[in-house]
């Protein structure tokens, strides 16, 4: 899974922090600019250092310098904080400033074929990011065994870090994501982000895996 979601998060051997890809007050009023920037500049931040500072460890105890005791801890900590590092990635491309329309092209066949309608896509993905118990994602990804579009929610990041599974799409659920701006309203987060999903990102990540 790590292909399309990493190409603006790594470079020179370490995992970087990617700007986002519009200015931090566009995305007014569906995250205020205050939340936005914590969430970009302090959380995504976070998970960057604990990917690179894991992945350091992990490097250290492979020539000798650490001991191999520590590589189950090392790899559930580069596993965790690495997914957050992808998803928060994945999240930031997926949304789109001005309002956007529905899916289109190959993408859009392929959901109704998968789901039925966009409709039914929609109550899906909106129902299972709602419902995802306590902080978590929900996710629109390919599974790669039987290529077929696949809605799944997530509470733990590294839950979604299996081969089989390309993510395309990631709602972000966690409280540090919407609750500065939308208090306990998570629903209504949720239909806002609905609205500005980039769908050209989306579909052009789509048409890569096929």
């Amino acid at each position: 899974m790590n292909g399309n979601c990493l190409t603006h998060g790594y470079a020179d051997g370490r995992y970087v922090l990617p700007p986002l890809p519009y200015e931090v007050t566009e995305m007014e009023p569906v995250v205020n600019t205050q939340n936005l920037l914590l969430h970009h500049d302090k959380h995504h931040a976070a998970y960057v250092a604990g990917a690179n500072a894991a992945a350091e460890e992990l490097r250290r105890i492979n020539n000798g310098s650490l001991g191999g005791e520590l590589a189950p801890y090392c790899t559930q900590k580069l596993t965790f904080n690495l997914a957050g590092h992808i998803l928060h990635t994945l999240y930031w491309h997926n949304l789109s400033p001005l309002p956007q329309d529905l899916p289109f092209g190959l993408l859009a066949d392929v959901m109704s074929r998968s789901f039925g309608s966009y409709d039914a896509f929609y109550r899906l993905f909106t129902g299972v990011a709602e419902n995802v118990q306590g902080s978590g994602w929900a996710v629109l990804g390919v599974d790669s065994v039987s290529r077929r579009l696949m809605v799944c929610g997530i509470t733990r990041h590294q839950d979604v870090l299996v081969p089989a599974f390309m993510p395309l799409l990631a709602c972000d659920v966690w409280e540090h994501a919407y609750y500065p701006t939308w208090k306990n309203n998570r629903k209504g987060y949720i239909e806002a982000f609905m609205r500005h999903i980039n769908w050209k990102f989306v579909s052009q990540l789509y048409e890569n895996l096929v």
